[in-house]
């Protein structure tokens, strides 16, 4: 995906902390009921996927890395969606990986890890955070983005341009193509 296209590029100069964010809770229509309080993980959309991906960090952060990248990959990449809210096919994304399978199951009961991703996830509402991917920057500036995935060769260029605009010009509120014609260009 496109952030590991410039983390490889980075390496150890770019700093990437992944946050959870439930766009779930943000449609809710009750939204006094919040999703990561559900006794039955599987009824929400992506909460197991979340708590799989905090399962995942208990075993060190580049194994984290790891699977979030592959998770991104099965989810987004192409081959079909892989189901958010189905233990098994996170199971064997976690193997693929190299995770200690016997830990991450039992990591995935854990109820810690479903207040773990609603605080981080009231933390971002409080900061005026309503969509992913938000890139929050060291300077306290964020902004969301909506894009398509960038070929290989223009990866770190966009990155650049992109930060350039978000992270050093406080004075950009929204930039915002009309549509259609985008995604003009975008995939050609």
């Amino acid at each position: 995906m496109w952030l590991d296209k410039v983390k490889r590029v980075y390496g150890d100069n770019l700093d990437i902390t992944w946050k959870n964010f439930s766009l779930e809770q943000v449609n809710n229509k009750e939204p006094e009921n919040k999703v990561w309080e559900r006794e039955d993980v599987t009824q929400a959309r992506s909460l197991l996927g979340q708590i799989a991906g905090e399962a995942a960090r208990r075993q060190g952060a580049d194994l984290h890395d790891k699977f979030h990248l592959a998770l991104l990959i099965a989810r987004h990449g192409g081959d079909g969606r892989i189901a958010l809210n189905e233990e098994q096919p996170l199971v064997d994304l976690a193997e693929q990986v190299g995770l200690d399978v016997e830990r991450f199951k039992a990591d995935l009961k854990d109820p810690e890890l479903a207040k773990k991703i609603g605080r981080e996830h009231e933390e971002a509402t409080a900061e005026g955070i309503f969509g992913t991917p938000t890139f929050v920057f060291e300077n306290g500036q964020s902004c969301y983005i909506k894009t398509f995935i960038p070929p290989d060769e223009d990866a770190v260029a966009e990155f650049e341009h992109f930060i350039a605009i978000a992270s050093d010009r406080p004075y950009i509120g929204e930039i915002k193509r009309p549509q259609p014609p985008w995604p003009k260009g975008a995939l050609d």
